[in-house]
């Protein structure tokens, strides 16, 4: 009697440790794409919370959503997301979401690297090159640099503003990496 009871609590605890392994995550899955990403994110916050946004470039504009960058032009990276124009050959894809009326207020970049270890590149190139802007209209109070896996995602802007798309950001992908988080002088 004690070895058939012994037997059922030990298949009890196989089947409930089983249940508790199985259950879904409440992140997010890796992203397919920078795109993905940010559409993740930005679907993650409530309608009072959203401001006036643009994503994309130039080329292609998205009003009030994400949108897809075009890597080929180096000098444009630059320009709307302060990604070194010597780094763009680390980039597979990007994507944008920025402050309709000021890049100062909120600016976002999502780039897919060629590797991990691009990646890690690819972050700490950015974190120079944000820090040591020249800032024309008045300064960001932040900047956050988050790494997942090969996707790197730098944002600079107001304070607030960070704050919710990284938190926003973390909890639809646990596993992101902060690489910097600091104050902009």
């Amino acid at each position: 009697m004690k070895k058939i009871t012994s037997l059922l609590l030990a298949a009890l605890l196989v089947l409930s440790l089983t249940a508790c392994g199985g259950g879904k995550t409440t992140g997010a899955e890796q992203p397919a794409d920078p795109l993905e990403l940010l559409e993740t994110v930005w679907r993650a916050y409530g309608k009072s919370e959203k401001f006036s946004a643009v994503g994309g470039d130039y080329e292609n504009p998205v009003e009030d959503a994400p949108g897809k960058v075009n890597t080929a032009d180096a000098e444009n990276l630059n320009y709307m997301l302060s990604l070194p124009v010597d780094s763009a050959a680390l980039v597979t894809a990007a994507a944008s979401l920025t402050h309709m009326m000021n890049l100062n207020t909120f600016t976002c970049g999502a780039f897919h690297a060629v590797s991990t270890q691009d990646a890690a590149k690819l972050a700490d190139d950015l974190h120079t090159a944000i820090a040591g802007k020249h800032w024309m209209c008045g300064f960001p109070d932040k900047m956050v640099i988050v790494t997942l896996d090969q996707t790197v995602i730098s944002l600079y802007g107001h304070e607030d503003l960070i704050n919710t798309f990284r938190d926003k950001l973390q909890a639809a992908y646990p596993s992101a990496a902060i690489a910097y988080e600091e104050a902009i002088s």
